[in-house]
């Protein structure tokens, strides 16, 4: 098979043709700024506003309730930073705490280490084996002064989704702002905030389908959430700025089309996944299959592999056309291993050897049948070399 075989879709997608068409106007010939009030202007305005109202619609949320941002790691930043914020200004200063979990994404861990140094508090929930919240922990947790509930929707690495109907309904219980870093999730899996009770809510367009450095923000309606860039009165006067007017555009579409074609897209990616993760877990031995087997995005395949290391295994299988991820890290010349396989309970000699695998709706069985040989023929090679 000469072509490339993308199979890391968790890291990002493909510009969708619709979407890159959508985007053409606003970089040739609408090119106006969206904030003034001449004409030529209005014309990005009125197609940001579409958008706006395409993206609430598909999470049943008011279009003044959606905030464009730079992307998922910007959202996540401003959810935490600005409702601890707020919780101050409300609480004659006190500091806040925050419930989240050791398998967040690290936008979400990193904003929480710096909230800890500025005295803030952060407290950990405890989740499973295969990564779902320990939910009969959760108010046992809970402090006089906990503001945020934060808890991703789906799992980058190993895709397990949380039980986030039920995080909502304990939050809304407690009065606790409930914000979900959905960036793995939106576009490919139907949410819905009112049911929910989620409160605030990540997502980035490249995700599904749209351009890189746009995403947007979900804030309900009542929670007066601070502003985070400060400037001039775009988003509301909460996110200052001139807006990305071709990639909102972009994003707008993108969105339109996953939330169309979701649930015919759902069907064919998760047979070419089960069809992947059967091989594998049959045909090598040693291998492990990471996540919750249920609960779980239906494009994530993950595994670990006894005897190897999922980098250099990945890199082999780029000379052989395949694009796949591995779940651990390099940092300063040494591998580390995951802190989602940590969390679960992952031993080191198995974490080390983790590889990701992330579909797509251009992905093929006769790719997957491929795939299936090259990943064999490498982890063998990589066994035979290693003793």
């Amino acid at each position: 098979m000469s072509k490339m075989i993308y199979l890391d879709h968790a890291a990002t997608t493909k510009l969708l043709p619709e979407a890159a068409k959508a985007m053409e106007p606003y970089q040739e010939i609408y090119y106006g700024n969206p904030s003034t009030i001449y004409e030529f202007g209005e014309k990005s305005r009125e197609a940001m506003e579409q958008a706006r109202e395409l993206i609430a619609r598909s999470i049943h949320a008011r279009p003044e309730e959606i905030y464009f941002t730079s992307g998922g790691t910007e959202s996540d930043n401003w959810a935490l930073k600005e409702a601890v914020h707020l919780y101050g200004r409300t609480h004659n200063g006190e500091k806040g705490h925050i419930l989240t979990t050791p398998v967040e994404h690290h936008a979400i861990l990193h904003t929480c280490n710096e909230l800890e140094q500025m005295g803030c508090g952060v407290s950990f929930l405890k989740v499973d084996e295969s990564g779902r919240v320990a939910l009969h922990e959760v108010e046992s947790v809970m402090q006089e002064n906990t503001c945020v509930v934060s808890v991703m929707y789906a799992n980058n690495e190993i895709g397990t989704m949380e039980p986030i109907d039920e995080l909502g309904r304990m939050a809304k219980k407690h009065g606790l702002i409930f914000h979900t870093d959905a960036v793995q999730a939106y576009g490919h899996l139907p949410i819905h905030v009112q049911r929910d009770n989620i409160d605030m809510l990540s997502a980035s367009a490249h995700k599904f389908g749209g351009p890189k450095g746009v995403g947007f923000l979900y804030i309900r309606s009542g929670i007066n959430l601070p502003a985070f860039i400060h400037g001039g009165g775009q988003e509301s006067s909460r996110r200052a700025g001139t807006e990305n007017v071709p990639g909102i555009v972009g994003m707008g579409k993108a969105a339109e089309l996953a939330h169309r074609r979701m649930h015919m897209e759902r069907r064919k990616i998760k047979y070419l996944r089960d069809y992947l993760a059967y091989r594998i877990l049959q045909e090598i031995p040693d291998v492990i299959m990471t996540g919750n087997r249920k609960y779980r995005l239906s494009n994530n395949a993950s595994f670990c592999f006894k005897g190897i290391t999922g980098e250099a295994a990945a890199i082999l299988l780029d000379t052989q056309g395949i694009c796949v991820s591995s779940g651990s890290a390099c940092s300063t010349g040494s591998m580390e291993d995951s802190h989602v396989l940590k969390a679960i309970g992952i031993e080191s000699e198995w974490a080390q050897g983790a590889l990701r695998f992330t579909l797509g709706a251009e992905n093929t069985k006769e790719e997957m049948a491929y795939t299936v040989e090259k990943v064999k023929m490498v982890i063998k090679d990589m066994r035979g070399n290693a003793r």
